[in-house]
C-alpha cells in the first residue's frame, strides 16, 4: 500500500490513474536502497527499465576523458530519470549515482510497454513527463552554450523560485559543488558569483536559503541585459 501511495500522490508521471492501473503498475515495480556513493547505472550499459527517485537524491553526469564531470541533471522524490532509451531502446547515456541515501523504485521496460499498450492515460502522462524533460535539456543546453557564469547562476534561481511557486525565498536543495558541476563552473567560481549578486543587492545568501530581493534585476542579469 505505501508503494501505491507514492506512485499515486507523489508522481506526476501517473497522475490521473485509477486504483486498478496504479495496482498494476505497482506490482510490476522493485524498489532498492542506494547508499549515498553508489552507481546506479553506467554510461553505456543495456536499459532494462526507467527509476523513479523515491527518497534521497540522483545526479545524473557525464565524464570527460580527463575525468572531469559534468553534471546534467539532478533528482529528487518523485522524479523520474533513465526514461528515454527505454522507449527507444539501447543504452543509457549517461551515469547515474545516489548523491545521499536513497530509495529507487526500478519500472521494468517491458511491464511498463505492456501497460502503455493498453493505457492512453499513462501513455500521455510519460509523453507530458518526456516533453517537459526535453525543455528542461533546451534551457540548459543554451545557458551551458551561450551564456556566461553569472547568467546562469541568475537563471538557475529564477527557475528555482518559479517551480517553487515564484516563491521570495528559495532553498538550495542540491550542494554549492554539486550546483557548480550543474551549471558547468568551479565552486569557487559560484561562490563568487552569489557574493556579487548579493553587494548588487539583488538576493541575500543565508546558508542554503537564498532570499530573491529584486527578481527584475537577476532577470536582467539572466537575460544578459545587466553585467555585474
Amino acid at each position: 500500500m505505501e508503494l501505491q501511495t507514492f506512485l499515486k500522490s507523489r508522481m506526476p508521471l501517473f497522475r490521473g490513474l485509477e486504483d486498478r492501473q496504479i495496482e498494476a503498475l505497482a506490482s510490476i515495480c522493485v524498489p532498492a536502497d542506494y547508499p549515498k556513493g553508489r552507481t546506479i547505472f553506467l554510461e553505456g550499459s543495456q536499459a532494462q527499465g526507467l527509476y523513479v527517485v523515491m527518497s534521497g537524491q540522483v545526479k545524473i553526469f557525464k565524464l570527460s576523458l580527463e575525468g572531469r564531470e559534468q553534471i546534467i541533471h539532478i533528482y529528487g522524490p518523485g522524479e523520474p530519470f533513465g526514461e528515454v532509451p527505454v522507449f527507444e531502446g539501447g543504452r543509457f547515456p549517461a551515469n547515474a549515482e545516489a548523491t545521499a541515501d536513497s530509495r529507487v523504485l526500478f519500472v521494468p521496460r517491458d511491464g511498463l510497454r505492456r501497460l502503455l499498450e493498453n493505457d492512453s492515460t499513462l501513455a500521455m502522462n510519460m509523453l507530458a513527463a518526456l516533453s517537459r524533460k526535453l525543455r528542461r535539456f533546451t534551457v540548459k543546453l543554451e545557458n551551458l552554450t551561450l551564456k556566461e557564469t553569472p547568467q546562469r547562476v541568475a537563471a538557475y534561481l529564477l527557475d528555482l523560485s518559479d517551480r517553487s511557486g515564484g516563491a521570495a525565498e528559495v532553498t538550495l536543495d542540491i550542494s554549492k559543488g554539486h550546483l557548480a558541476g550543474l551549471l558547468g563552473t568551479a565552486q569557487e567560481t559560484l561562490s563568487r558569483v552569489l557574493k556579487r549578486l548579493s553587494e548588487a543587492g539583488l538576493i541575500r545568501v543565508r546558508g542554503k536559503h537564498i532570499d530573491i530581493l529584486d527578481p527584475d534585476g537577476l532577470q536582467a542579469v539572466s537575460d544578459g541585459d545587466d553585467r555585474l
